[in-house]
């Protein structure tokens, strides 16, 4: 993992630093993502979804600086070369929940079987007790149950939570097309309108080149 530390020579220092210093807030959107044709590519290749979908996140967030900043242990602000999804993963038979890191990969097929292996060594894990969370890490989560018209949540730590925040929930059929509302939070000091529009339009972009 490289650490690239951003000093004020950095083209997005004096927005950075008047967000941190005197306006901390996060702002979050929530869009319709059509997935009819990667829907079909994972369930053809027996992949699940939710990894399927939180691969895909993942490359597109992993493809633009503002997605990977973070604080080292000097209170330096800086970009990771590589983010990795820290995921809620949802247990029905007690309604019990557990966060877990996976490691991020180019290639589907191994990052499937990372998350995989990963459910399979803490399958008795819950809640926090997962303990080895490094710092280059977003967060995911997904409500199944509901398609909803917009989510948001709030970190309420000191203010300096830089990594996004996505939840997904329930994917439902519209005519021909299969649409899931996906939801991206962010502290402004990272980025701004612009570059949440960027995600999801790159995102929606991904998912129509599943298209046949």
């Amino acid at each position: 993992m490289k650490f690239e530390i951003k000093d004020n020579n950095w083209k997005r220092y004096n927005i950075f630093r008047h967000y941190i210093d005197n306006l901390r807030n996060v702002i979050s959107m929530t869009c319709d993502i059509e997935i009819t044709g990667f829907l079909d590519y994972v369930k053809k290749n027996n992949y699940r979804f939710y990894p399927g979908f939180m691969w895909a996140v993942s490359k597109i967030i992993n493809s633009h600086e503002e997605f990977k900043l973070g604080w080292n242990d000097e209170n330096q602000v800086g970009c990771y070369d590589i983010i990795h999804p820290y995921f809620a993963h949802f247990y029905k038979e007690d309604e019990q929940c557990v966060l877990l890191f996976t490691e991020y990969n180019e290639n589907l097929a191994t990052f499937h079987n990372n998350f995989m292996n990963t459910l399979e060594k803490y399958k008795d894990c819950r809640a926090f007790d997962f303990k080895n969370v490094p710092k280059n890490v977003f967060n995911v989560s997904c409500l199944p149950w509901i398609h909803y018209k917009s989510f948001d949540i709030h970190v309420f730590d000191e203010g300096k939570y830089l990594a996004p925040v996505v939840t997904w929930g329930k994917y439902t059929q519209a005519d021909d097309k299969v649409i899931i509302p996906l939801s991206f939070n962010i502290h402004h000091a990272v980025a701004d309108g612009f570059h949440l529009s960027r995600f999801f339009i790159e995102l929606q972009e991904y998912m129509d080149s599943f298209k046949n």
